[in-house]
């Protein structure tokens, strides 16, 4: 983790053992303090950022918006600063702290209206990532980070005994494997959605579980046991634990017995338990624990003045100083991803021989994240969606490099895709060409139901697995979309089941073939009328391979409060529909 013991050190590339985003992020730094205003590198260079005890002038306001952990030790530096009188260019720094959800600042930031901070701290780098991804939210620049937290698991006494703490350990998937067999011991998370903490651990279940057969199906039953214990957010899953440590309270079934918590957490916790309360023991994976990284990242800088911008880089500054890495010890946070103090780790409820030492594994990627988020969506929402496939002759190219047709890659993505759903989900597939069944360009192949629902020798999972392995293009077949689309954007909306996630999912790899058809203009008038906002049904239309536009796919999809995508290779199918359904969900 970059830490900096000057404004001017942003860029002098020291070591970073993160991933290549973080070294991205400091070189972003570097062209800020470079570029904040004329002369600010001359200014730096030359010591005129003054370090004197005397305040010249008046004080820079600069007001912050940190994670609720992380807010209290900010709050302290803050304090300290304007004791020891610290200045910036001889301005007093008066900096006021405000503990926010790091998912409510990403949404306000993501909305595009001008901020009421000029910093905002995070608890994960993925936050920032997911602000910078949209051209269309507010600027943020990431200048650095302050500390370093691990996901673990954190577990009343009574169950860390029955799990062999402190001298078992565990992978990720044993944990959860352990806590979800075991009906007295039940394991609890916050929201991955609105939490960093909930969506690491889960994007390391995840990744955990595809590296064995079946892995898919066993991760989204292990998301569906959680989504079962979930809370709102980090301080609100603390509440779900025992209130003491009574047989009535253990068995409780509102009371989880284990959490998913990043260490601090649990120092926190313990703290203030004091010697009569239940404190936490905590187990850390031995396959290596996520780790929640606090960016201090600039809001909107190029609104911001001078002053604005060198006194928050200055405050960044002291907390990497002697006096601010001991106050964010004293608050339970370690200070590089190396440092795993003793001290911090045995208030916080680790003991050996638990891998607390054991060094993170490689930041989850973008694409990674994505797909858990998307998983999660449909795990605790439930879904009901209709797949409609392409099966025009031009699905029978091949995909450069793939050695494989379209119509091959797609079929497996779509398995793997179906694999992610559950028993509680409800999946239908039709494909399309021209003239399929009579002069219908379409035909359902198997009508939308419960994957769990069985009929005749199977499921419903497996009449849709072997239909999926079915699909073959239609030789000199062309593709009827228009009228495929209005067909089945009626079905979809006809059929709506209230409390479930609806949607309807078109893959297309051309533009519609059908003279016979409606009119683009009158299928977008046709699905406007259709879509009803307080029955929403968004189509999601992936155009497949270099022939399809992506521009036409998102005027289709748009018209339903839906979305377009492109994807040149369709081995990408399974991870656009997981994004888009978090996309789709976020709005409804």
């Amino acid at each position: 983790m970059g830490r900096h013991s000057l404004p001017d050190d942003y860029g002098a590339g020291a070591a970073d053992p993160r991933a290549r985003a973080r070294r991205r992020t400091v070189a972003i730094a570097t062209v800020l303090v470079l570029t904040v205003a004329a002369g600010t590198a001359a200014a730096v260079h030359g010591g005129l950022l003054s370090f004197s005890s005397s305040c010249q002038d008046q004080a820079v306001r600069l007001k912050i918006a940190a994670s609720p952990d992380v807010a209290p030790a900010l709050r302290a530096a803050a304090d300290e600063a304007r004791t020891k009188n610290i200045t910036s260019d001889g301005h007093c720094l008066d900096i006021h702290v405000t503990a926010r959800d790091s998912y409510q600042v990403t949404d306000s930031l993501l909305s595009g209206r001008k901020s009421d901070v000029q910093a905002w701290v995070p608890d994960s780098d993925l936050w920032v990532q997911r602000v910078t991804a949209d051209a269309r939210a507010t600027q943020v620049t990431q200048a650095g980070n302050i500390a370093s937290s691990p996901v673990v698991a954190a577990v009343v006494p009574t169950a860390a005994k029955t799990l062999g703490w402190p001298d078992r350990t565990y992978t990720w998937t044993e944990l959860a494997g352990a806590t979800t067999d075991d009906d007295r011991l039940k394991l609890g998370t916050a929201d991955p959605s609105h939490s960093a903490t909930g969506l690491l651990a889960l994007t390391r279940l995840t990744s955990a579980t595809a590296e064995v057969k079946g892995g898919e199906t066993q991760a989204a039953s292990i998301a569906k046991a959680l989504s079962r214990r979930t809370a709102d957010s980090d301080s609100q899953v603390l509440e779900t634990l025992p209130r003491d440590s009574s047989g009535t309270e253990q068995r409780n079934p509102k009371r989880n017995q284990a959490l998913i918590l990043s260490e601090q957490t649990a120092f926190t916790h313990n703290a203030s338990a004091g010697s009569s309360g239940q404190k936490l023991g905590l187990f850390y994976p031995k396959d290596g624990s996520p780790r929640l990284d606090y960016p201090f990242t600039l809001v909107d800088q190029p609104r911001l003045s001078t002053d604005e911008s060198r006194a928050a880089l200055r405050f960044m500054t002291l907390l990497e100083q002697p006096e601010g890495t001991r106050i964010l010890q004293k608050h339970g946070f370690r200070i590089s991803d190396e440092d795993a103090s003793a001290t911090i780790v045995t208030a916080a409820g680790g003991r050996s021989p638990q891998p607390y030492e054991e060094p993170a594994p490689e930041p989850a990627s973008e694409k990674a994240l994505q797909e858990s988020l998307g998983m999660w969506t449909i795990t605790v929402q439930s879904a009901r969606i209709t797949t409609v496939v392409d099966a025009s002759a031009s699905m029978s190219q091949a995909v450069p490099g793939s050695g494989r047709s379209r119509m091959e890659v797609t079929k497996a993505s779509l398995l793997q895709a179906l694999a992610t759903f559950t028993p509680d989900d409800e999946i239908g597939l039709w494909d399309f060409s021209t003239k399929l069944d009579g002069d219908k360009d379409y035909r359902v192949l198997v009508p939308t139901g419960r994957l769990g629902d069985r009929r005749g020798g199977g499921t419903q999972r497996d009449r849709l697995s072997a239909a999926f392995s079915s699909l073959k293009p239609v030789r000199d077949g062309a593709t009827g979309l228009y009228d495929t689309t209005l067909a089945a954007y009626k079905a979809a909306t006809a059929s709506y089941v209230r409390g479930k996630f609806n949607a309807l999912v078109i893959l297309t790899d051309g533009v519609n073939q059908d003279p016979g058809s409606i009119s683009r203009s009158t299928l977008l008038t046709q699905l406007r009328k259709l879509a009803d906002p307080r029955r929403p049904v968004p189509l999601i239309m992936i155009a497949v391979g270099p022939e399809a536009h992506q521009q036409e796919a998102e005027r289709i999809a748009g018209a339903t409060g839906g979305s377009g995508h492109q994807v040149d290779n369709p081995g990408q199918i399974h991870s656009v529909i997981l994004k888009a359904i978090v996309e789709a969900s976020s709005q409804s």
